[in-house]
């Protein structure tokens, strides 16, 4: 039945709304990734601004290239693993709109909701920034520790926030916080095992930008099912 649900998602994809928070959710990403980078540089163009004096070796005037060629390279290995989370927190600012076109379409005589405030939407996705970076950021010493299971550990933990987070956006809108607290501890599992199912496209590139949309989508088709058990 995930599967299904899944499948629904992937082919409600051309709609013009799920394109539309695909690109805000793309651009407003590369634009903070942009952002920190450039922070990243005044800094290093401040800390490096007069030359260092070395005994023996003099001015040292090439220590702000070297860093600066250095921040490069790292920042562009962190956005290898921070661009997923990165992208799937600020893209959840607006998945309610996805949310309502998978209602609009397929359970089209639901009525309304209440729309959620941005400042609480801007709210659900700081905290979810910031778990899901605490998170992969802290995985690199299970990475390390177990090599041989790193790809099981990625699955599982991104599985296991993705499927709360996105459960919690379907289920919020029409059960409240506390009732969508409440549905997600009952379907525990399914809910995990709907998680990791959107955490293997995270694997791969260009494809992984898609799954904020897709896992929005399931899980409002998932949330729908369990709330008739």
């Amino acid at each position: 039945m995930i599967v299904a649900d899944f499948l629904k998602a992937v082919s409600q994809l051309p709609d013009r709304r799920f394109r539309a928070v695909l690109w805000r959710g793309i651009g407003l990403t590369i634009a903070l990734l942009v952002a920190v980078y450039a922070g990243v540089l005044w800094l290093i163009e401040w800390v490096t601004a007069d030359p260092i004096s070395l005994p023996g070796v003099g001015e040292v005037t090439w220590l702000g290239d070297l860093l600066s060629w250095g921040s490069f390279g790292v920042m562009i290995f962190l956005s290898i693993f921070l661009m997923v989370p990165v992208a799937s927190a600020i893209t959840s600012l607006f998945l309610d709109e996805v949310a309502q076109a998978v209602e609009d379409k397929h359970y089209p005589t639901l009525p309304p909701v209440e729309k959620i405030s941005f400042g609480d939407g801007l709210r659900d996705t700081v905290n979810f920034l910031g778990v899901l970076i605490s998170a992969n950021i802290a995985a690199f010493v299970l990475y390390a520790i177990f090599p041989f299971a790193a790809i099981f550990i990625f699955y599982a933990l991104n599985g296991f926030l993705l499927g709360r987070e996105y459960f919690q956006l379907a289920a919020m809108r029409r059960e409240g916080r506390a009732g969508a607290k409440a549905l997600r501890k009952k379907h525990n599992g399914t809910i995990w095992a709907a998680g990791c199912l959107m955490a293997v496209p995270l694997s791969f590139p260009f494809i992984n930008l898609i799954i904020p949309i897709l896992g929005a989508a399931t899980f409002t088709h998932l949330y729908h099912r369990l709330s008739q058990r």
